[in-house]
């Protein structure tokens, strides 16, 4: 099979490879779409990758959907569509194959549209996200900002807009990623750093803060960004993937002074019957989320070198990178 590979830490490479026999429990899935992730970006260039799976074929992908073609599984059997939800250290979904257990796909309907449903990933993890996000306040909020306009922050819009929000502040680096925030019911726009976000946050709620700000960039620098948008006694949601292993800065004492619920997301998943995953499958088919947007460029998996600098480039624009495997 051809697959990508994390060849050394920030170089990716394509090659063939042998598809290996599965296990007990697990399926052969010939990928039809993959995506790429924050996370995947954070492993390939900054060393947040498993040591142990350098040079493993697919790997770090995890972000991917297609059709079992070998099933040693008792209830997934052969040409079932699935969405393929494995823990993120452990995917391979940049290749024509992916091995994943059974526990880690969720079945799809027959005549389903792959290609859109490929976000179902991302998204499933938004909507856990959000769920626990929301928890953590006394009342439903009025008031949210999110730091990054990438796939993951572009729901979060969507998502707060259904959840009754009144106002949602969008912050990027891209202007073509802010106007899509605005067609998406963003209720403001600031392009970083030229713009300050947390004054705009200000403007918006008579000075306040917001109820709820979600950290969905991924960087050091938007977390304390988030602390500093935060109304106090309000929730950070904090959903991007750290910069690096070990210890990194954090605005403690900005955030103890506001008194903020703090709320770091993984896992999805692990969540029982991968709940969050299959609710995103639905509202994608149902239409109420729009997804579209994030399927505007997709790469040939011999272009995954060129792919993975582009999602690092914040997609030049776009919301989104992925490949189209087999259509």
């Amino acid at each position: 099979m051809r697959a990508a590979t994390l060849a050394a830490p920030g170089v990716v490479e394509v090659a063939d490879f042998p598809i290996h026999e599965i296990g007990p429990g697990q399926l052969l899935v010939r990928m039809h779409y993959a995506a790429i992730c924050g996370s995947d970006v954070h492993m390939v260039y900054d060393r947040m990758h498993d040591p142990a799976r350098i040079g493993t074929p697919g790997y770090p992908g995890h972000e991917g959907i297609g059709v079992v073609t070998e099933s040693r599984s008792g209830h997934v059997p052969v040409g079932t569509a699935v969405l393929t939800v494995p823990l993120g250290r452990s995917g391979g979904c940049f290749a024509e194959y992916q091995q994943v257990d059974d526990t880690q796909v969720v079945p799809l309907p027959d005549g389903a549209d792959l290609r859109r449903l490929l976000l179902a990933q991302q998204l499933g993890t938004t909507i856990y996200a959000m769920r626990k996000f929301t928890r953590a306040l006394v009342e439903p909020p009025e008031h949210v900002a999110v730091l990054g306009a990438g796939a993951a922050g572009l729901f979060f819009v969507q998502l707060a807009r259904q959840a009754g929000c009144r106002s949602v502040v969008v912050s990027d680096l891209s202007e073509e990623r802010l106007a899509l925030a605005a067609t998406l019911g963003a209720s403001a726009t600031v392009l970083a750093p030229q713009h300050d976000l947390v004054a705009a946050v200000r403007d918006c709620t008579a000075g306040a803060g917001a109820d709820l700000v979600i950290e969905a960039a991924g960087y050091d620098r938007t977390r304390a960004d988030a602390v500093e948008a935060a109304r106090e006694h309000g929730t950070v949601g904090l959903f991007g993937y750290p910069e690096r292993h070990g210890r990194s800065p954090f605005p403690v004492e900005r955030a103890f002074r506001r008194s903020l619920t703090l709320e770091w997301i993984s896992g999805t998943q692990q969540e029982p019957g991968l709940r969050s995953f299959r609710e995103a499958v639905g509202a994608i088919r149902s239409g109420a989320i729009a997804v579209d947007h994030c399927l505007t460029c997709m790469y040939d998996l011999d272009r995954a070198p060129e792919a993975l600098q582009r999602a690092r480039d914040l997609g030049r624009g776009v919301a989104k990178v992925g490949f189209a495997i087999t259509g």
